[in-house]
């Protein structure tokens, strides 16, 4: 039994190691080792932050500058065309006016023989008029008009309302179809 008692022993155990001091000075260092090393890598992220953020905010502002003068050249170049087809219409206006004039004046012989002297001269003034008023058109520039038309509106706001509303029925009646 002494054979099976000696065999079945548990093992001894070797007594724990206590570290030198010199081990603890080592284990100190490599924490303090540690530790720097974590900061730097924090400050390193904090600074890759910091530059990431004012990356975005130049391109940012780049973004926005090009949006800007994209947006104002195509503002310039709405106006221009506004201001190119302003003048085409005004143009256009002025040579109907012209053209009904000539109309209205070629009929006016034939108006004063049907209908009298007194209608044929109505017709004559009316041609007239018609022409001053197209050459007047023709002579003024885009901004007089505007001026003309306001000033127009605060003198007789009915008449104004009137014929916005006549026009606007003209309008409807020749897009509806």
């Amino acid at each position: 039994m002494a054979e099976t008692a000696a065999n079945t022993a548990k093992p001894r155990k070797s007594p724990a190691k206590k570290p030198a001091t010199n081990g603890t000075t080592l284990a100190a260092s490599n924490t303090e080792e540690a530790k720097s090393r974590f900061n730097a890598a924090l400050e390193e992220a904090r600074a890759g932050a910091v530059a990431l953020g004012n990356e975005a905010r130049d391109r940012a502002n780049a973004y926005r500058s090009q949006a800007s003068s994209t947006g104002g050249d195509w503002a310039a170049d709405a106006k221009t065309k506004a201001t190119e087809l302003a003048n085409d219409g005004k143009k256009g206006a002025s040579g109907a006016l012209t053209s009904l004039s000539r109309l209205v004046a070629d009929n006016a012989g034939t108006i004063e023989q049907n209908l009298g002297a007194k209608y044929g001269d109505y017709a004559r003034t009316a041609s007239q008029k018609l022409q001053e008023t197209g050459q007047a058109l023709d002579e003024k520039s885009l901004d007089q008009l505007g001026e003309d038309a306001r000033e127009f509106v605060r003198k007789s706001p009915g008449v104004a309302i009137g014929i916005a509303a006549g026009v606007g029925f003209l309008l409807a009646r020749l897009f509806r179809r």
